[in-house]
């Protein structure tokens, strides 16, 4: 079984990382979401609400599993079996670094990783951007699927 891992905190999904989602389970038997916890970020959302989101959104792939993991990605791998990482590259910056994290998980474990080029759409696209927008009562509607719009929109009434 052909299994690959999107990792990302998800806070909260948005349409560039759905099409890179979509994109990996077309290429992969299994695609594991793994929703990345770091205890020193606050997000907007709790963990439990970003994995309810991406299993909403990814329901009709039929192939996505979705759950939060702390610690090392390639320790997530590794106690699954994944032999890949797929991550969506907006611009040259995104690769600086992700070369990095793949250049160090490869050292680490062997676990290869995958640079899908985002969407021209969403080249631009980011959770931090969204949320910000959003808050100031900008309309993020064709940034985030339907389920996401509508949570950010009763979480940030409050």
């Amino acid at each position: 079984m052909r299994r690959a891992v999107c990792p990302g905190s998800f806070d909260p999904i948005t349409n560039g990382h759905l099409d890179i989602i979509a994109r990996a389970a077309k290429l992969y038997d299994v695609v594991h979401v793994a929703v990345m916890i770091n205890k020193n970020k606050q997000g907007l959302f709790t963990v439990e609400e970003r994995i309810e989101l991406i299993e909403t959104v990814t329901s009709a792939f039929g192939n996505v599993h979705v759950e939060a993991f702390h610690g090392l990605l390639v320790d997530f791998c590794k106690q699954r079996e994944i032999p890949a990482i797929v991550k969506g590259l907006r611009a040259v910056s995104d690769f600086d670094y992700e070369l990095q994290m793949a250049q160090m998980n490869i050292g680490l474990s062997g676990v290869e990783t995958l640079f899908v080029p985002t969407n021209p759409e969403y080249s631009f696209l980011s959770s931090s951007l969204v949320k910000e927008v959003a808050t100031w009562g900008g309309d993020v509607s064709h940034l985030v699927p339907p389920q996401v719009l509508e949570a950010l929109g009763k979480r940030l009434a409050r």
